[in-house]
């Protein structure tokens, strides 16, 4: 961030080139710009996409020895906590948990071509059209993208990476906040804007067809799964929900910038300030009846539930319970 009062009575040459030349790039509009692979927080849409494809049931569980392997192949596809969660993981528990070997099951089930379309109903892969200029679309993988782009076939190994929110896939936190939103409001597409009136006249709203579900209990299914992140017993933003005055629900990530190879794991103390791990969360307030949808990204802070999730804590608690609410 910096001070935007500089440029109220014309910046100096000095001051401009400071903030032109900072190694942070202060003046980048990461809102709207900053294109970043949305992690786990990915998870409760990839829920509400095996339950709508129908192939995963709400109460189906999957074993979790802390990797995944694609039949025939003995690469293995490492969950972030190792030994696994264990068996009887359904979906509540790996939303809450983060479960990523739940979810590398269900998307080489899903495979990429219901996977895809499925996430660009949230609005990802494409501008949300908010009033900002050179906003970006981020980026929504598909079979056909990557033959076009890179000559080379979509594997299912894609697949995987894609469903916890890593590989090819990135998504700006408009994107994130906006997709959110459509979760917590069970389908309705509200178009984010920032002006809300002109001389006085109120901005249109724009809206999209509501996206109905052939089951709407589904959504209360992953809106719970939410909840319990935050206040669940071992939900990974727990501590950011303590001693709350209302309820919330989210789902924290952390997104890879640099790759680690087989067999290594990640050492933060032999990474670069730049090259370590984004926090992410999602999530929206109050979770029984939702006002506000945030997404909150802080570029290389390691961990969605220690460092995202309180800061998106700080913004609900600063909207509800605000002295004029």
């Amino acid at each position: 961030s910096f001070d935007a009062n500089l440029f109220v009575q014309g910046i100096s040459f000095k001051d401009y080139a400071a903030l032109r030349d900072s190694w942070k790039i202060p003046l980048f509009n990461r809102v709207v710009q900053g294109q970043y692979p949305p992690g786990s927080t990915l998870k409760p849409i990839m829920g509400l996409a095996g339950l709508e494809s129908g192939v995963i049931g709400e109460f189906e569980t999957v074993e979790d020895p802390g990797y995944f392997q694609l039949p025939n192949e003995e690469h293995k596809y490492r969950d972030w906590k190792k030994g696994g969660h264990g068996s009887g993981v359904n979906l509540k528990k790996a939303i809450a948990e983060s479960c990523d070997t739940y979810f590398f099951e269900m998307s080489y089930r899903l495979g990429i071509d219901r996977l895809s379309p499925f996430l660009g109903e949230f609005g990802l892969g494409q501008p949300t059209g908010v009033d900002f200029s050179s906003e970006r679309s981020g980026l929504l993988p598909s079979r056909e993208w990557k033959r076009a782009v890179r000559g080379l076939p979509w594997f299912p190994g894609d697949t995987l990476n894609m469903g916890i929110g890593q590989g090819d896939m990135l998504a700006t936190p408009i994107q994130l906040a906006y997709a959110t939103s459509i979760v917590a409001s069970k389908g309705k597409r509200v178009k984010p804007r920032v002006v809300k009136k002109i001389d006085g006249q109120p901005t249109s709203i724009r809206r999209e067809p509501d996206l109905i579900l052939q089951n709407a209990h589904y959504w209360d299914v992953v809106q719970k799964a939410m909840e319990e992140v935050t206040h669940g017993a071992r939900g990974t933003a727990r501590r950011s929900a303590s001693d709350l005055e209302y309820r919330m629900a989210g789902k924290t990530g952390t997104a890879q910038v640099v790759g680690i190879k087989q067999g290594e794991e990640y050492d933060p103390e032999q990474l670069a300030t730049i090259h370590l791990d984004h926090a992410l969360f999602v999530g929206y307030a109050p979770a029984d009846k939702p006002e506000i949808a945030v997404a909150v990204v802080i570029e290389n802070g390691q961990h969605g539930s220690s460092t995202a999730a309180p800061m998106a804590r700080a913004l609900f608690d600063a909207y509800l319970l605000r002295a004029d609410n």
